[in-house]
């Protein structure tokens, strides 16, 4: 996996790109304390029910996605955000192409 070059400007949109049918993943950030990354989807794709021992803040900076959390369905466009609380039983649909940032700082509050 290329790694991210820190120490620069960058533009989000920029670093990771769609795949026809497909998710991508980067990740900028990744250490003991926790991790930074993107990721994008195509229409049609997601990712199924799962859950995480931590907090994650979801932020959507291009298109806009559908999160269910514990049954719940939020609709998350672009320059909106959201916190996944740990345990949280929760799902990424696409609808139509997006893509965000997901920060996991990994303690106890």
């Amino acid at each position: 996996m290329e790694k991210f070059e820190k120490g620069k400007v960058f533009n989000m949109s920029n670093v990771i790109d769609y795949a026809e049918d497909g998710v991508i993943s980067k990740e900028i950030i990744h250490n003991n304390a926790g991790s930074v990354t993107l990721f994008s989807f195509d229409a049609g794709q997601g990712l199924s029910e799962h859950f995480a021992p931590f907090d994650a803040l979801l932020s959507v900076f291009d298109g806009e996605m559908e999160l269910t959390v514990e049954g719940i369905v939020y609709n998350i466009k672009q320059g909106e955000s959201y916190v996944i609380p740990s345990g949280a039983r929760h799902s990424v649909k696409a609808n139509q192409p997006f893509k965000m940032t997901i920060t996991m700082i990994r303690g106890n509050e």
